[in-house]
């Protein structure tokens, strides 16, 4: 069982991740510097943004970087939403381009202000990157549109390789870790997108450390399975900073090796499951299995 500790031992030295340096991770910033685009994998401090930069990969985060929410564990900028950026697919689209992508994942920020949700903006990203890049794969991680069937219905019907919306972590955790979400809707919403569009993969993925037990984790993984999610990804919540949700235990290598038996078990198609695991690891790989 997962035990919840105040002060958690010295990270271990197993977790590292590699230092954003290199050419190509130069490169790449100055790629989106120029194009004036996000990445989640700054915005939201990925640990793997030097590992998966220096191989020219790149989560692209649209409708701004301010998000609506305040979830405990998200280090993306919170507070007043940014107009919406109508050439944002185009500049997304001309980025994976430049970068020769065979599969692009695509994220935004939670956008309460707008009745879609920002359904629209991932509909015409999908669609621009199918034009400049016809055998671009494309993943979306969605929000979960307040529950909006109609804005996941204008995403499905720009047809993503995969449907991608985290539940993050366990119920009993909701209230502090995601402020403003609901787990029933979560599943409500994945349940849909299978329901709308049984061909295409939908994703989920958890955060753990934050205090939940493996058995809470195994109740989710069931859920998901239940709303008949295909693709599983595991990985350690890292505190961004001092003002973020404490980590309340270093998960082991052989825990989510363990549970990544179990989803396999269960019935998932594919599970990443490991310290550095996040929502867009190995995206490709997932993908390829279905096709």
């Amino acid at each position: 069982m997962l035990v919840s500790i105040e002060n958690p031992a010295p990270r271990p030295a197993w977790l590292r991740a590699p230092a954003p340096v290199g050419e190509n991770y130069r490169s790449l910033k100055q790629l989106v510097q120029d194009l004036k685009l996000h990445t989640v994998c700054e915005s939201a401090a990925c640990p793997n943004v030097g590992d998966c930069w220096n191989r020219r990969t790149a989560t692209f985060m649209i409708l701004g970087n301010v998000c609506t929410r305040r979830c405990g564990f998200c280090a993306v900028q919170k507070g007043g939403p940014l107009p919406v950026d109508y050439d944002e697919p185009r500049r997304v689209a001309e980025a994976c381009a430049a970068l020769g992508l065979k599969f692009a994942v695509i994220t935004s920020v939670n956008r309460d202000d707008r009745k879609d949700g920002g359904a629209e903006l991932f509909a015409l990203t999908i669609r621009a990157i199918r034009e400049r890049l016809p055998a671009c794969g494309v993943e979306v991680l969605v929000p979960d549109f307040q529950g909006s069937h109609a804005a996941m219905d204008v995403v499905l019907e720009a047809a993503p390789d995969i449907l991608n919306h985290n539940t993050e972590t366990v119920p009993r955790l909701y209230r502090q870790v995601r402020l403003g979400a609901r787990y029933e809707r979560s599943l409500d919403m994945l349940a849909y997108a299978k329901q709308v569009s049984p061909s295409t993969p939908t994703k989920s993925g958890l955060m753990l450390g934050l205090g939940e037990t493996i058995d809470e984790v195994a109740v989710v993984m069931r859920d998901l399975r239940a709303s008949e999610v295909d693709i599983l990804t595991l990985g350690q919540y890292l505190r961004p900073s001092p003002k973020h949700l404490p980590i309340l235990r270093y998960v082991a290598l052989e825990e989510f090796a363990e549970l990544k038996r179990r989803g396999y078990e269960m019935g998932f198609r594919h599970v990443e499951s490991g310290p550095l695991v996040r929502s867009s690891y190995h995206a490709a790989d997932a993908v390829a299995e279905h096709r």
